[in-house]
């Protein structure tokens, strides 16, 4: 765990990320704020390629509450059955629809509190819905982040929950709408777990991480 960065070193790693991809987007496939949920309780342990591969079709014939609920759980079972923890998924989307149906009016909620308390979704979860359908500065902080940040010192934390919250005290606040998509990219396709690709970072001259991999 690297020490917590400084405000200006923090700035030009954003600066930087932000050169080099202005709007950065989540990789998960949606139509609308209930198809962005279930595609998100369906990533949970799985790769956001393996959740899209198997919700493309899906979403071609429930892209609401109201049409999942008709498709039933078996039906979509066969859907999502590439996917881990498929049985127990299954049970949450038609669960958290039926409460979307019965409470909200088919629409979904846009507080943590109200998302959170649907089946399935957690702070993750409901940080992703609020800040990719509603422009939220909600930080959703994943293993990708959890290690970009501590390994980088750019958000520092020995959980999740310190993480999130030292992402929202050190990013400077115009760009904290992007952080977590620019934190997950790096973490993806850079700051890899095993082999950091250190020799192509563009933050690399001012990240302390000692096992650099150049």
């Amino acid at each position: 765990m690297a020490k917590q960065l400084g405000y200006h070193k923090i700035r030009e790693i954003f600066d930087r990320f932000h050169a080099a991809e202005p709007e950065p987007k989540g990789e998960l496939e949606h139509v609308n704020a209930y198809t962005l949920v279930v595609a998100v309780a369906l990533s949970a342990q799985a790769t956001d390629v393996g959740v899209n591969k198997a919700t493309r079709a899906l979403f071609k014939i429930a892209d609401s509450p109201e049409k999942m609920l008709a498709l039933g759980e078996e039906g979509l079972t066969e859907h999502i059955k590439t996917i881990g923890l498929f049985r127990q998924k299954a049970k949450n989307v038609i669960k958290l629809s039926r409460i979307l149906v019965e409470e909200y009016g088919g629409e979904v909620p846009n507080s943590r509190a109200a998302l959170q308390a649907l089946p399935g979704v957690g702070r993750k979860t409901a940080n992703v819905v609020l800040n990719m359908w509603w422009g939220v500065p909600a930080q959703a902080v994943d293993t990708h982040i959890f290690r970009v940040g501590n390994r980088t010192g750019i958000a520092v934390g020995k959980d999740v929950t310190a993480v999130e919250r030292a992402i929202e005290d050190n990013i400077p606040a115009d760009y904290q709408n992007h952080a977590h998509h620019w934190l997950i990219l790096h973490g993806r396709y850079t700051c890899k777990a095993r082999k950091p690709m250190c020799a192509n970072c563009i933050i690399r001259d001012l990240c302390p991480f000692e096992e650099k991999n150049l």
